[in-house]
């Protein structure tokens, strides 16, 4: 066995199987959305929260939002198909993905969970976790949700 790979280095070797162009930037720690995107350069929605979702089969999910929105759990349960869904917590999340709280992010992820984007992300190029802590990814969404096969819909609600 080769050493183990870092979060950023996961996200990458993914992205090039998928034929999927990420930029990874290193980024100085944001104590709030409004921080992180204007240390980015760019608007709070654009910076998508990659959720790690359980379902009641110990199963899980990604649910992509943008800042300023979070889950709407009945809009996304009845979309999944499930009456029970919720947010593990952070080591269900880090054995579910391979990836700390802060850096999640489905590419690279240590098991493949289908992937649900919010339809406000669509034709934007988006910021979000790179794998580990200090850095930021970028990537166009309508490739991403291509990438992954994603399901897209109207999964969020005004924070």
């Amino acid at each position: 066995m080769g050493e183990a790979l870092s979060g950023s280095e996961r996200v990458r070797a993914d992205a090039a199987a998928r034929g999927l162009n990420v930029e990874i930037i290193d980024r100085p720690a944001a104590r709030s959305l409004e921080e992180a995107a204007g240390l980015l350069g760019i608007e709070p929605g654009d910076i998508v929260k990659s959720l790690v979702v359980k379902r009641s089969d110990d199963t899980y999910l990604f649910a992509l939002v943008p800042g300023g929105r979070k889950i709407s759990w009945p809009k996304l349960r009845a979309l999944v198909g499930v009456n029970k869904l919720q947010l593990p917590d952070a080591s269900l999340a880090l054995a579910a993905t391979g990836y700390e709280r802060g850096t999640i992010t489905p590419l690279g992820s240590s098991t493949a969970w289908p992937v649900y984007v919010d339809e406000s992300v669509v034709g934007r190029r988006v910021s979000m976790g790179a794998g580990e802590h200090g850095r930021s990814l970028f990537v166009d969404a309508d490739h991403l949700i291509e990438a992954f096969g994603a399901t897209v819909a109207d999964l969020s609600d005004p924070e």
